[in-house]
């Protein structure tokens, strides 16, 4: 059977394999991922696809149930598809709070180098300034 095996999909996708093992035990995964003839796990390009699309919904804090939630949903196939954009789209209202958030404290620390950098600019204008 072709496909990468866990250590190369772990390399792959930047997870360790243990979090592959765990994203298939905890149900993350679309379907049970495919074995080679000795049993060992091979990863297809839907596989990695998918755990990149996990990867992706973790990074930006969705919670592991709702991740689930989404991955049974995508499983259930055609006919949930307002289920599916309705947890899409509330995760993603919570991420734009989030960014906005990050973007005021960032605004936040940028206000204070301006503030420092201002200070440091003057302390060497007043060292070089002649006859001091």
């Amino acid at each position: 059977m072709p496909g990468l095996t866990i250590a190369q999909a772990a390399v792959h996708t930047g997870l360790t394999a243990d979090t592959l093992r765990y994203y298939e035990r905890d149900g993350l995964m679309l379907q049970p991922v495919g074995r080679s003839a000795t049993g060992h796990r091979r990863y297809v390009d839907r596989d990695l696809r998918w755990i990149e699309m996990v990867t992706r919904l973790r990074a930006t804090g969705m919670p592991i149930r709702d991740v689930r939630r989404y991955a049974d949903l995508v499983r259930r196939g055609e006919g949930n598809e307002a289920e599916r954009l309705e947890l899409l789209r509330g995760h993603r209202q919570t991420v734009l709070q989030q960014l906005a958030e990050v973007q005021e404290h960032l605004g936040a620390i940028d206000r204070k180098i301006g503030i420092y950098t201002d200070a440091v600019e003057q302390r060497l204008d007043l060292e070089r300034t002649p006859g001091r």
